[in-house]
């Protein structure tokens, strides 16, 4: 299929606001792909290439972008074997390599279709096409039942490889895709709530457990073999052998579990998310140790447990690892919930999260059967554009435009962010000196004062709370906004919402 019906697709997208008609639209041209396009296709759609990142940013891609072709020509394949090209290139002399690459590609590419390029290279395609469209529209074009579409998305992790074997597989094989020791899945979200009580008032009795200031993992043993993955599906076990000490010496065989990682210092309590971040992403091991805890366990010795109510899973989790499971209790009482939460904060932990004991895990979903309370209000928001600084901090770029995501295009795009202030507090010299090397690099546009980014760097935010403000498109501002930390272990796609932040106006 010609790359200019793609285009023409995510125009339609991007043009309206109903869910339907995005569905319908990107359904209609899923049913016409070849079965060696449907998952490239689906990268490209979500600004997320089967490659990942392939060494390329905005001014890069600016410097090789020539004069645009008058026709189109360029394929989805070609497009997607040009992505091979840029993430094999590697060594001396690749930067030229890449570049080169691009200038070829580009100029065969019409003025629509080089915009095309540059948006789903940079994660910026805007078009509203979030995965929950998308895998409706699998779903549609497949003649496949949603909840086993969304099901089958969730469990293997990808949803381009799932359209595949909806579109072109058996009902019986999308069916049977389950749970596989070794292969991520999207783990489960939680909601917020103001208090553990009004927490509590949702789900019933709950299990109340710490929420430790560490990184998501997801740590697969198929005996002697081992992984570790982060939230975002990545693979790091090179980087934390203690991690995958501790499951190697667990009383089982095969296991997924899920869970928490920090570092500790010399008291026990947990040191800075930056340290554990810093340690996180190392590829060689360094003097900061990592420590697991772990909250679920999804399967166990060939038994699938994402079905099983939480209390059976965490029965076969304190059996399994017990001396590194996440403390907390299981109660139905507000005053309890409230004392496990205080006891957290005491221990230097965020808060708690409260969880239904009767739920199953739902892979990839947010809903109301896990909650977390956090004492501070803490966000998850994008940076949307850096101001450069003045004074002291002249030369690097520093107060941030801050977005929440709007996912019903209630305010704005759907699938887009709404500003919602800017700060420039809580910004560490080491915080300003690499989002001055790294903003750069994801560019759309600029100005003498101003360097805005594409929407794909995720940072929490403090705040005492909001107000209504008609400076900004979804009416409100963030009151004392500070920054904590950014979060290289979370999508933007899992940024905190306006409709969230809108609701503390009624708190």
């Amino acid at each position: 299929m010609l790359l200019d019906a793609l285009v023409n697709t995510t125009d339609a997208v991007a043009s309206t606001r109903s869910r339907l008609a995005k569905v319908e639209a990107l359904a209609g041209l899923l049913a016409q792909l070849e079965p060696d396009e449907i998952a490239p296709a689906v990268g490209f759609l979500l600004g997320k290439p089967r490659q990942g990142r392939v060494g390329v940013g905005w001014r890069g891609l600016s410097a090789a972008m020539g004069a645009p072709a008058a026709e189109s020509s360029l394929t989805i394949a070609d497009l997607d074997a040009l992505l091979d090209r840029l993430a094999e290139a590697s060594g001396a002399g690749s930067a030229g390599d890449r570049s080169r690459e691009l200038g070829e590609f580009t100029a065969l590419a019409t003025e629509r279709e080089q915009d095309f390029i540059t948006r789903a290279l940079l994660g910026d395609m805007r078009t509203g096409a979030l995965e929950g469209v998308l895998t409706d529209a699998v779903a549609r074009a497949a003649d496949r039942p949603g909840d086993v579409v969304r099901r089958a998305a969730m469990l293997s992790g990808d949803l381009g490889e799932t359209a595949r074997l909806a579109l072109t597989g058996t009902a019986e094989e999308l069916d049977a895709v389950g749970l596989v020791v070794g292969r991520p899945v999207l783990p489960m979200l939680a909601a917020t709530a103001a208090s553990t009580s009004a927490a509590l008032e949702t789900t019933g009795e709950a299990s109340v457990e710490y929420k430790l200031d560490g990184a998501r993992i997801q740590v697969h043993r198929a005996g002697d073999e081992i992984r570790v993955f982060t939230r975002s599906l990545a693979d790091i076990t090179h980087r934390v052998p203690e991690v995958v000490e501790v499951v190697r010496n667990l009383p089982v065989r095969d296991v997924i579990l899920d869970g928490e990682t920090l570092s500790l210092d010399e008291d026990g309590a947990p040191r800075p998310f930056q340290e554990t971040m810093s340690r996180f992403g190392a590829d060689a091991a360094r003097e900061t140790v990592l420590h697991p805890w772990f909250f679920d366990i999804l399967h166990v010795d060939g038994r699938d447990l994402l079905d099983e109510p939480l209390s059976t899973r965490l029965a076969e989790l304190e059996r399994v690892a017990g001396a590194h499971r996440i403390p907390g209790e299981v109660t139905a009482d507000p005053e309890v919930a409230e004392r496990v939460s205080r006891d957290a904060i005491e221990a230097g932990q965020e808060g708690v999260v409260v969880k239904a004991i009767g739920s199953p895990y739902a892979a990839g979903r947010r809903g109301s059967s896990w909650i977390k309370v956090k004492p501070v209000h803490t966000f998850d928001l994008v940076v949307l554009a850096s101001e450069w600084g003045y004074g002291r901090r002249k030369g690097w770029l520093s107060n941030l435009h801050l977005g929440a995501l709007d996912p019903t295009g209630e305010f704005g795009e759907p699938g887009g962010y709404v500003m919602v202030g800017k700060t420039f507090k809580g910004l560490t010299d080491e915080l300003l000196r690499w989002q001055t090397e790294y903003f750069p690099q994801i560019e759309v546009r600029s100005s003498a004062g101003t360097v805005w980014v594409a929407p794909t760097t995720v940072v929490e935010i403090a705040i005492d709370g909001v107000q209504r403000s008609s400076r900004y498109p979804g009416g409100i501002a963030l009151r004392f906004a500070r920054v904590k930390r950014y979060r290289d272990d979370k999508p933007a796609s899992e940024a905190d919402t306006i409709q969230t932040l809108r609701a503390l106006l009624r708190e």
